[in-house]
């Protein structure tokens, strides 16, 4: 693939280069923190019709683990990004995010019931309460976007709002839905799962990590590296998921568990099995290793990536405990 070239360009002469913050100077937003930008960023006016209202305040109420607007404020922070600009940018990603997921989960695409411990929006408020809530956010995502965007060098504002367009737009989170929901007429194959997830998952890992860099005036060697890296977490996250949806109850995932069995879905394990799945997903974790130690040579700024990378090992590690009692029932 194109992302494994390795050639050096630097683009500082793009921009006033600042200071690289030491490690010690980044501090990390915690997730209460996290949670009241969520909740504060998007304001509901009191007129709101009720329903509406009551839409989005669901929504709000129900942040999730905030792991991924915490990523980016610190990945913002090790480029030199003021902590407001990098705040509004976490935020907008994560109104992008959720608003994926509210789609996601309409019973025209995935039926699922609940969603971060708590019903789907569509079940209290029906599909046109939540698709208005959905465009809510995607609404206001931009608007922050485009907030954050400005406060950053000129020469990089038109390189980060085309990234973010190939990303979410029809080459990226949109094309992937889509082959996602024909799934029955593919291969039902490693290839073509992990193209799936790449136009899904991936995107959204890659505005995770890329697009702040960008912002900061990344050189084109960390750009690449940072591709490279979400390309290996976002598809080792997604079979992590997969491997939640065939391993877990519904309690314990915090969503409708077995969807994609019963609804004929991408999911890695599947499609090539558990011990598989276990295997590939492994080696996509040692080589986002690899490239994260070739990126803190450049950048030692983002060693708290580093973490990223244990919590999926961890995570894998919880997710498989009972994993060898289903084997044999899922490679029928």
């Amino acid at each position: 693939m194109a992302i494994f070239d390795t050639s050096i360009e630097s683009q500082e002469g793009l921009r006033t280069v600042k200071p690289r913050l030491m490690l010690d100077e980044i501090s990390e937003p915690g997730a209460s923190e996290m949670e009241e930008y969520f909740e504060r960023a998007l304001s509901l006016p009191p007129d709101l019709d009720p329903g509406f209202s009551a839409a989005l305040r669901h929504l709000l109420d129900h942040p999730g683990s905030m792991v991924r607007p915490r990523l980016v404020s610190r990945v913002a922070a090790a480029y030199g990004m003021e902590a407001s600009v990098a705040n509004d940018l976490a935020i907008a990603l994560e109104y992008f995010h959720t608003a994926s997921l509210v789609f996601d989960d309409m019973p025209s695409m995935d039926n699922a019931t609940s969603r971060r411990g708590a019903p789907c929006v569509h079940i209290p408020f029906g599909e046109a309460g939540a698709t208005l809530a959905a465009l809510a956010l995607i609404n206001r995502a931009y608007a922050l976007t485009w907030k954050a965007t400005a406060a950053c060098p000129r020469a990089l504002q038109a390189q980060a709002m085309e990234y973010l367009e190939q990303r979410l737009g029809v080459n990226g989170l949109l094309n992937g839905q889509s082959r996602d929901l024909n799934y029955a007429q593919l291969p039902h194959d490693r290839e073509t799962t992990e193209r799936i997830a790449c136009g899904k998952t991936v995107s959204l890992i890659r505005l995770t990590l890329v697009l702040p860099a960008l912002l900061g005036g990344a050189s084109r060697r960390e750009v690449r590296l940072l591709e490279r890296m979400a390309m290996c977490w976002g598809l080792g996250y997604q079979m992590v998921d997969d491997l939640k949806d065939v391993l877990q109850t519904s309690a314990e995932s915090g969503k409708t568990a077995a969807r994609d069995l019963h609804l004929d879905r991408p999911n890695i394990a599947l499609a090539i099995g558990v011990p598989a799945a276990v295997a590939r997903l492994t080696h996509l974790i040692r080589l986002g290793d690899r490239m994260l130690e070739r990126l803190l040579d450049i950048r030692p700024a983002l060693t708290f990536l580093r973490k990223l990378c244990t919590d999926l090992q961890t995570e894998l590690s919880r997710v498989t405990d009972n994993a060898c009692d289903l084997t044999g029932s899922l490679e029928t």
